[in-house]
């Protein structure tokens, strides 16, 4: 077996599907114009896809407030430095920033509080395809 997707319950569906598309260089495969609003998003391998939906509304987890080692959405990225640059001037906060023994994690927040990581790695642990 083989992942398809993770999805996430969030306040603004539509919203973070679109900055995550115009940002993170997602792509829209499938999309529900009514309630739950129900997005997917398909990462440039086309292996992988996020959901973002809205249901049910009064269920949101308060990813604002949670420790974003409890959960986050990693992207590898060739340079976390001008990528971090790039998310926050587009709404992300940083939450961290750490570059030790050939691994570059930075942490930071979308506009809705879910935890974004970007990873460059000395030895990637995807393999290519």
């Amino acid at each position: 077996m083989k992942l398809e997707h993770v999805a996430f319950n969030v306040t603004a569906p539509v919203e973070a599907a679109a900055w995550y598309v115009k940002n993170l260089d997602m792509e829209m495969v499938w999309k529900r114009d009514d309630a739950p609003f129900t997005h997917f998003l398909a990462d440039e391998s086309g292996q992988m896809t996020l959901e973002f939906y809205n249901n049910p509304p009064d269920q949101v987890p308060n990813y604002a407030e949670m420790n974003p080692l409890l959960l986050h959405v990693a992207f590898v990225s060739n340079d976390p430095t001008r990528d971090k640059e790039k998310l926050i001037a587009a709404g992300a906060t940083l939450v961290s920033d750490d570059n030790v023994n050939g691994l570059h994690l930075v942490m930071l927040r979308d506009p809705w509080g879910l935890p974004l990581q970007l990873c460059k790695r000395a030895m990637p642990v995807l393999r290519k395809r």
